[in-house]
């Protein structure tokens, strides 16, 4: 682990207020939010987005297996805690790439004795990997539905085609009645600030890229959307007591969609 080069969770990490992170983390942050200010608020949106949608599908879809692909650093309410709540019984595999991750995940996302919580060094481009894993397999059964969760990740994968082959192998052995969740970055809000957030990211040798509305829902072909289909996190299922930000502040699409 080179601490002295940044990396996007750790950049995620400062953003929303955690102290998991380094000083290249810190003055990359730094570097991006000059152009875009409004990333924070952004990043804080979508972490509510998956709040909301781990919970959503627990209770309304009967979802209780999930495979949570670019974890992130802890930061409450962590999605096991999140499903845990609707049923104890639920389990969840966490993968990410990056050791320090690994590292908090293992010590700070503690299941329920009912239920697990299993943790596995991967990249999401070795899905295949991922899907023969003894992780996945030990802790999830994958004749029942499965909910994959890419969220704030495709923004990293600027290739549309691998994208597209990267969902299809991760959602090829899923049962019927599995779901995928994403959410990722889009310049439809706020293109200026986008594109200077863009660079940012770039600039610190992090790939990125924003996606319209049309390319994100094309990342669900083959899938049913859900209600209220591809839209900017705050607008999807939001609590009553949970006012959102204003629409130009907020740069992240985020969608649900079931494999029938």
């Amino acid at each position: 682990m080179d601490t002295s080069v940044p990396h996007s969770a750790r950049i995620y990490d400062y953003l929303l207020g955690g102290k998991d992170n380094f000083e290249a983390d810190r003055a990359a942050a730094g570097h991006i939010t000059k152009g875009s200010p409004n990333l924070p608020v952004s990043m804080r949106a979508n972490r509510l987005f998956m709040a909301r949608m781990a919970g959503r599908v627990a209770r309304v879809h009967g979802i209780r297996q999930f495979l949570d692909i670019g974890t992130g650093l802890p930061t409450a309410p962590n999605l096991h805690e999140v499903v845990q709540k609707v049923d104890p019984a639920a389990r969840v595999v966490y993968i990410d790439n990056d050791p320090i991750v690994l590292v908090h995940a293992r010590a700070l996302l503690t299941s329920t004795p009912q239920g697990r919580a299993a943790y596995l060094d991967a990249d999401l481009a070795d899905a295949d990997t991922i899907m023969r894993s003894p992780e996945v397999h030990d802790t999830l059964d994958l004749k029942q539905p499965v909910l994959v969760s890419l969220i704030a990740m495709l923004h990293f994968v600027v290739d549309d085609d691998r994208v597209h082959a990267v969902i299809r192998r991760l959602m090829g052995p899923l049962a019927p009645g599995s779901m995928l969740a994403i959410s990722t970055l889009t310049a439809d809000s706020a293109p200026a600030e986008v594109a200077r957030g863009v660079a940012g990211y770039r600039a610190q040798g992090i790939p990125a890229r924003a996606r319209t509305r049309g390319q994100v829902e094309a990342l669900f072909d083959g899938l049913e959307l859900l209600d209220p289909g591809v839209c900017p996190v705050h607008r999807w299922h939001p609590e009553p007591d949970q006012p959102g930000p204003d629409d130009d502040k907020v740069f992240v699409y985020g969608g649900v969609a079931v494999k029938r």
